[in-house]
Order: structure tokens, then sequence, then C-alpha cells
């Protein structure tokens, strides 16, 4: 699902962006919310940035991921983090932020784009001005119960690419 929106484009860079799993709940520029195994996931486009929310039966947050330029936050992202989340399952999460030629990001854009337009689980969302200026989030079906989705932060004034990538096995 593609997303229109008249937000401009707010994160300046990779560098800017840090990761939680206790930020609140932002409010979202676009939103689509799937069922999966029984449990409830938005995915969230915020500025340039992302948050995924996973609920179960109620409406308390089981799990609230966010990946954005959060004020007084600093560290960057990780290359890789693990967490026991009781009550909620195993968290894996991973990132990787590539500074890419701009034909090679003009290229990775435009595979978002396919992999995530008629996917039920996708959502982008592509900012006004520039084009690659994107964010977007895609949720898959993990092996048995686990949610496995990814995300893509293309950052066109640097020139760079983030993917995150992240399990949750129940």
């Amino acid at each position: 699902m593609r997303a229109s929106i008249s937000a401009p484009f707010v994160d300046t860079q990779a560098d800017d962006l840090v990761w939680s799993l206790n930020h609140p709940v932002v409010e979202p520029l676009a939103t689509r919310t799937v069922t999966v195994s029984g449990r409830r996931v938005e995915l969230r486009v915020l500025g340039a940035s992302h948050q995924v929310v996973i609920r179960s039966g109620s409406d308390d947050g089981e799990l609230v991921e966010t990946v954005a330029c959060l004020p007084g936050s600093s560290g960057g992202l990780p290359g890789n983090a693990e967490h026991p989340l009781p009550g909620v399952g195993h968290y894996r999460f991973g990132s990787v932020v590539e500074s890419l030629p701009r034909a090679a990001l003009t290229r990775r854009v435009a595979e978002v784009h396919d992999v995530t337009s008629d996917s039920p689980g996708g959502l982008l969302v592509a900012f006004p001005g520039d084009p690659l200026a994107i964010t977007a989030l895609h949720l898959t079906s993990g092996s048995g119960a686990s949610l496995r989705w990814r995300t893509w932060h293309a950052y066109p004034q640097s020139d760079e690419m983030v993917t995150t990538t992240t399990t949750l096995t129940p």
C-alpha cells in the first residue's frame, strides 16, 4: 500500500536515527493494520521514521518498536540487538546503513516499491519534494507463530539507505 501525504521529509540523515522499545506511541502520518497469528500489528510511518506496534486481544501495547529521530536521544542504531520480552516473546533487531551512489539508491527505492506495493503487509510513504525520500515497512509471517518485518528509510540528501530487520518469536 502506498500512502499519500503532504507532510515534509523530517529526518536529515541516518546518523540521526535511534532505536527504542519503550518510546510512547506517536501519532502517525500513515498506518496499516494487519492481524497475524491473533495479534494486531500496526505499521506506522512517522515523519521519515517508523513505529511497529504489536497488540494482543487487549488494547495494551505489547511491543512498540521505534526507529526515529527522538529529541534528547543519541547513540544511533544498533547493528544487532536481542531482548527477551516477558509475555511477548524473543525480539531480534538488526540494522544496516548503506551509502550508495545515486543510481544504486534509485534502484533500491524502486525495489522497495515493488516489494511493498501489492503486499497485504506493506506500507510505503514517499515524501513530497523527492521521489527517493521514502519510508517503507513490510510485515511477513515468519516460521510458525513468529512475526518478521523489514523497514527502509531512504535519505536522498545524503545518498543513504537504512534497512532494519526484526523477528519476534513467541
